[in-house]
């Protein structure tokens, strides 16, 4: 009967669902239009928050819910935000975003919030209104293939051929989104596929079956105890961890694990918090603009135990010369992403949380096999920490301007280390990651594989809804701050009180920083020659706004803008124009490689 179409006149329709009944009138099938299918089956998924913007070919889809109120629409002002919200939520919460557009522009708009997810492994599920099926390839108003647009930025992709199958396309894209290595689905619906005229059987499905798609569970035993046997014997050990670990909820097994070893432990910039910062085994995070000791570890490593990392560029610098003493164990849920870049001596192809937990099965009761080595291992790094100690940044004096440095420290010290920090991408990105010291997992938001600028603000909006007595706080600078800046409506129509800390040095800092270093500064296009009074831009909108110029300021400011939880405020923090990020890696180099400062290097 699941094909079965039953009609109606749309000035007849009295309700949203039809019932069939048998001989003793008892109610036996639910009957639903296409556009009411997909209401029903995201409040039966779970589904709290859909970010979306209504348009032509969704409009079936947003009636529908219109006409129920378990599932949350939140209108944003940009297509892009939407993505980026339901990003946010994903990342902070661990469940799959949702996102709903309409057709041609509105899908278009998404693709960067697509991309952005699917580099960074996110779960996300973007429903997309389509043209009427005898339309496609007709090229008829606000048409775009979807699908093909976005077939290199996403896990998986659906195009809706008939009302009855959504409710198993559904079940199969949040399937997908979240199982394996997570990433986002598109789905493609063509309006006539939600007409509400039609009505078909709605039955929930609470199982998947996708012959071609079996996400593996575990790891191979015997690789895992051959990796185990190697770190059991290594001499300078190094665990490199990813965002993996976080998104496969493995981080309390990880921690236990490297606690039980007493190696030292290093992520990427995807991975912090896995491991708590805090804690002396941390060597912060490494890469082009990772702490010099983690850096200098790794390259000097004998053994690099990754786990649900995949050696990007921004790790590994010139891959000719990564790491070259290192055997190398490489754990990965995505097989392709094993020896990609880097050739693993030991690749597990498995969850990060059943590999790790079965390793720490094997670990426990037995001995390192080289403790004096690894004694003399902590001493070499203790001596790379304590070579840097103190040489970090040069702090302001009385009456000059703030280093964002600063700003970055006094955040984490009214927070105490335990807000939801989104940023966008910059100096700004690397200031906050270096100098606010995150102890739990999901709690830096930031895009890395994508690096995308106008991120953190709707991302932020995304994380306070689903946390709303928790702090959540935007690190951002003006470049990034405009690209997504009407978000603010949004926040004053749903109550969003996130905090919004905009380090000011009027120019494209990171932009500029290359070209102070490769183009002689020659600072072509890198400097904001025009920008907005942010103070009354946002008083505009009805918020708050604080503007702190010196250091005497800051930490007042920010006590009075996270004083109320449920409050937006933004704090619009003037720095050093001509502070540089570092350490930073000099290009084509070693891990070892780096810039210290503006006149030092290893």
């Amino acid at each position: 009967m699941g094909r079965q179409r039953h009609t109606a006149a749309l000035d007849t329709v009295e309700s949203s669902a039809d019932r069939t009944r048998d001989l003793q009138g008892r109610n036996t099938v639910e009957l639903l239009s296409g556009a009411d299918m997909i209401a029903r089956f995201l409040q039966d998924e779970g589904v709290e928050y859909i970010y979306g913007y209504p348009g032509g070919a969704a409009l079936h889809i947003y009636d529908a819910l219109f006409r129920q109120d378990k599932v949350k629409h939140i209108l944003v002002r940009h297509e892009q935000a939407a993505t980026h919200a339901a990003d946010g939520y994903a990342r902070a919460s661990g469940k799959p975003g949702c996102v709903l557009v309409t057709s041609g522009p509105g899908a278009t708009n998404a693709v960067t919030g697509i991309a952005t997810a699917y580099m960074d492994s996110i779960p996300m599920v973007v429903l997309c209104g389509q043209v009427a099926s005898h339309l496609i390839g007709e090229d008829a108003f606000q048409e775009t293939d979807i699908v093909g647009v976005t077939r290199p930025i996403v896990k998986h992709s659906f195009a809706i051929r008939h009302p009855a199958e959504i409710p198993e396309v559904l079940k199969k894209a949040f399937y997908l989104a979240a199982t394996g290595r997570p990433g986002p689905v598109v789905v493609d619906i063509p309006k006539d596929m939600t007409a509400p005229t039609e009505r078909y059987e709605y039955v929930y499905p609470k199982k998947v079956k996708m012959r071609s798609y079996n996400p593996v569970t575990r790891g191979h035993t015997g690789q895992i105890k051959k990796a185990v046997e190697m770190m059991l014997k290594a001499k300078r050990p190094v665990f490199y961890t990813g965002g993996g670990v976080v998104t496969g909820k493995a981080s309390e097994g990880l921690t236990d694990l490297v606690k039980q070893l007493g190696y030292p432990i290093t992520t990427t910039l995807m991975g912090i918090g896995s491991y708590p910062q805090s804690d002396r085994q941390c060597l912060g995070w490494l890469g082009m603009h990772g702490s010099y000791e983690s850096n200098m570890a790794m390259h000097h490593a004998d053994l690099i135990i990754a786990i649900g990392a995949r050696f990007d560029d921004r790790v590994t610098n010139s891959t000719s010369k990564f790491c070259p003493t290192a055997k190398i164990i490489h754990v990965d849920v995505d097989p392709s992403s094993i020896s990609k870049t880097v050739r693993a001596d030991v690749p597990i192809v498995g969850p990060a949380s059943s590999v790790i937990n079965e390793m720490i099965s094997l670990v426990q009761g037995q001995s390192i096999g080289h403790p004096e080595e690894l004694t003399d291992w902590w001493q070499k790094i203790d001596g790379w920490r304590a070579d840097r100690e103190g040489k970090l940044y040069e702090p302001s004096k009385p009456g000059e301007v703030l280093k964002p440095q600063e700003v970055v420290e006094a955040l984490c010290r009214v927070t105490r280390g335990e807000a939801y920090v989104t940023t966008d991408v910059g100096q700004h990105q690397m200031f906050a990651a270096q100098y606010y010291k995150f102890d739990k997992p999901n709690r830096l938001i930031t895009s890395g594989g994508l690096g995308t600028m106008g991120f953190g603000f709707p991302a932020a909006m995304g994380i306070k809804q689903n946390f709303p007595d928790d702090d959540v706080v935007c690190v951002t600078g003006e470049g990034s701050f405009q690209m997504m800046m009407q978000e603010l409506s949004t926040c004053k129509q749903y109550g969003v009180g996130v905090k919004i800390v905009n380090l000011n040095n009027a120019s494209l800092g990171m932009v500029r920083q290359w070209q102070d270093l490769n183009y002689k500064s020659r600072h072509a296009h890198s400097y904001m020659e025009s920008l907005p009074d942010f103070h009354m831009l946002i008083e505009a909108y009805g918020f708050t706004a604080i503007t702190v110029t010196t250091l005497d300021e800051l930490e007042p400011a920010l006590e009075r803008a996270f004083a109320d939880k449920h409050e937006l405020v933004f704090l619009d923090v003037k720095v050093d124009p001509f502070e540089h990020v570092y350490p930073m890696q000099v290009p084509l180099g070693a891990m070892r490689d780096m810039l210290l400062s503006k006149t030092e290097r290893t």
